[in-house]
């Protein structure tokens, strides 16, 4: 037992230095790294883990999520018997007994070993056979390896446990029956006591040497998320979804010694691309994928951690934004933050292309149209490079004056956005709008030329100092005028208004006008026409759905009105993306396969009975609106705002002490 004892002691010292030493890259990098503010609110932090470790994420593909499961639980069972494996000879004397016997851990053993075996056939079965699209980019031969080296642990443990019991041990066989039935086999083939004395020894040394084999492997293979997964899930982002991390700030000579790649990302971001198992959910969520476009969210992340962990913190000669993830990669995102839904492991993958957009901004490495959109929005305020004297000029149409914010007193302020204000395809939504607040009596007032475009999408095309530039224009002209709350039809500017002006110390009650007309017609201020029953679609804009939760009200807004919502398969939290965000609305579309707003339409019409597509954003009015016309469906499926469906039945109630319920 000794000499079997130093053995293992000399192979577990190896596998353990060859592990390290496949670390030492991963954390060189993450000590090179800039900063992450990523240690408050332990308890929701561990609620985070908890949720990822019952597999909440992992379920909604329901076959991946069943094998992993299968997997993840016959792990940490069977830990008990690696514990017991190497405890017994390394340490004399040792025993599970102190948790409760070998008996019912024994059983539990064998049972998840069989688990544990189904799981792994499933997941080949998925690699060989159903080969799901998001595994394309993958590194299969990694998935391969560890494959073979779990059942290599698994039937090396079921040999040993059947030729101890061939060898005499009844008392294991009445716990263990799937080792009992090996130990049956192997006496059906012959085996003797004697050969199986034999056999177990050599099952246990397959069995110890698989596992540090496995060890050793795992450090430098994408499966190293068996151990970063829950480090990762815990220092995720707690701020809110629509609130970008600030760019990160070090040393100039920190930066340089740090290297062109590790500089620009926090030790989170190298946490982030070490622990993606690559499973492909991010790239079969992603709209810029789907449009043919040159992105994938898991093979930039893949990328990334091939550059950054194998510098391992020294410096590099490659530009991480524009050689090892380039330009056009770069600027496909709409950061519609579908990527960061699906992701199990919540690697936050727009928050990295936003960082790197901003060094090419830095660099001067812009698309022509964006840099168009961009010098208009600084001469201008807006993208459409309209002055400013023209921003309400919607307004003419209507039969009323809407209030000059400005100048008085309201309860809403209408922060209107600049489609809704210059583009002639919105303009009917906010007519219809302007028209039911004015119908229940809201005392309601806008910016006129005072306004300028929030900036969210600016800051997300990576100029951060235009960015900083609109909204302090933004929060400078708020903070002279006096109202109660905010309200926009612009999800975009809801979530600039909500969430990043807050990184500026300016905190608003903002409402999006869904949110706002609900509230209006449970307070009886507008009364409905009779319910007609039609079938309408609804698609979920990013901004309102994914980043600010606004799943709710549009959907019982759609309700009230009378209608009856047909549900796409894609809605909710998993609603695909028009293709506007993140500046995708000033570039050049012109190298998709198929726009995003097409693939959306076609959804739409493969219900059948739809003849509505209902919005809750200017950018979706528009780009709808020509991808209708591009698919030549016009007269098929009409784009229409969610305040276009409430038609009023009679006045309405006089006005209360308050013109609008308060927020």
């Amino acid at each position: 037992m000794a000499a079997n004892a130093l053995v293992l002691w000399t192979l577990v010292v190896a596998a353990v230095a060859v592990s390290g030493w496949r670390l030492r890259r991963l954390a060189r990098a993450m000590l090179a790294s800039a900063p992450a503010a990523r240690f408050d609110n332990p308890r929701e932090r561990l609620r985070g883990v908890a949720r990822a470790l019952l597999h909440q994420r992992l379920l909604k593909v329901r076959y991946s999520g069943v094998l992993h499961a299968m997997i993840f639980t016959g792990f940490l069972v069977l830990m008990t018997a690696i514990a017991q494996s190497f405890g017994s000879v390394m340490f004399p004397g040792f025993s599970l007994v102190w948790i409760g016997g070998a008996t019912w851990i024994a059983l539990l053993q064998d049972v998840f070993a069989v688990i544990l075996t189904f799981g792994v056939l499933m997941a080949a079965w998925q690699r060989c056979v159903t080969r799901p699209e998001r595994f394309k980019g993958s590194n299969a031969l990694d998935a391969w390896v560890i494959y073979l080296l779990i059942v290599a642990i698994i039937v090396s443990m079921l040999l040993e446990a059947g030729f101890r019991i061939g060898a005499g041990d009844a008392a294991l066989g009445a716990w263990r029956p799937v080792s009992r039935a090996v130990a049956d086999l192997l006496q059906a083939m012959g085996v003797t006591a004697a050969a199986a004395a034999s056999g177990q020894r050599a099952a246990y040394w397959t069995h110890v040497c698989a596992i540090l084999v496995f060890l050793a492997y795992i450090p430098g293979s994408k499966h190293r998320h068996m151990f970063l997964a829950a480090p990762n899930v815990y220092f995720r982002n707690l701020a809110p979804k629509g609130q970008l991390p600030p760019a990160p700030s070090i040393p100039l000579a920190d930066a340089a010694n740090a290297g062109e790649g590790v500089g620009q990302l926090t030790w989170k971001d190298v946490l982030d691309v070490a622990a993606c198992t690559e499973c492909g959910r991010c790239q079969a969520a992603c709209p810029a994928y789907a449009a043919g476009l040159p992105l994938s969210p898991k093979i930039l992340v893949a990328d990334l951690r091939q550059e950054v962990i194998a510098a391992g913190g020294e410096a590099s000669d490659r530009r991480l934004a524009g050689e090892v993830i380039g330009e056009a990669t770069l600027w496909a995102c709409t950061t519609c933050r579908a990527c960061m839904e699906v992701c199990p492991l919540h690697i936050e993958h727009v928050p990295k292309i936003v960082a790197l957009r901003r060094r090419l901004i830095e660099q001067g490495e812009i698309e022509q149209t964006l840099q168009e959109a961009l010098s208009n929005l600084q001469r201008n305020g807006n993208s459409m490079g309209k002055p400013a004297r023209a921003r309400a000029r919607w307004t003419k149409d209507l039969p009323f004056k809407i209030k000059d914010a400005r100048r008085e007193a309201v309860d809403v302020l209408w922060f209107v956005g600049d489609y809704a204000s210059y583009d002639p395809r919105a303009h009917e939504g906010a007519h219809k709008i302007a028209t039911l607040l004015h119908a229940a009596g809201v005392d309601f007032g806008i910016l006129y030329d005072g306004e300028c475009n929030s900036g969210n999408d600016v800051r997300r095309a990576g100029d951060e100092g235009l960015f900083e530039l609109l909204a302090q224009h933004n929060i400078e002209t708020l903070a002279g005028c006096r109202f109660q709350r905010i309200m926009t039809s612009d999800p975009h500017s809801l979530n600039a208004l909500s969430h990043e002006y807050a990184t500026l110390g300016a905190h608003y009650a903002v409402a999006h006008h869904s949110t706002l007309l609900l509230e209006l017609i449970e307070a009886g201020r507008l009364r409905l026409k009779a319910a007609h029953g039609e079938v309408v679609t609804y698609h979920d804009p990013c901004y309102l759905g994914r980043y600010s939760g606004g799943y709710d009200a549009p959907r019982q807004l759609i309700e009230r009105a009378g209608y009856r919502l047909r549900e796409m398969a894609r809605c909710k939290d998993n609603s695909f993306c028009c293709g506007a965000g993140g500046g995708r609305i000033w570039m050049d579309d012109g190298a998709s396969v198929e726009r995003p707003s097409e693939n959306r339409i076609k959804e739409a019409i493969a219900l059948g009975d739809v003849r509505d597509f209902v919005v809750a954003c200017p950018k979706d009015k528009v780009m709808y609106a020509s991808a209708v016309e591009a698919l030549g469906l016009a007269g098929r499926i009409a784009v229409r705002d969610l305040a276009d469906l409430i038609e009023l039945d009679g006045e309405p109630l006089p006005p209360t002490s308050h013109s609008v319920p308060p927020a």
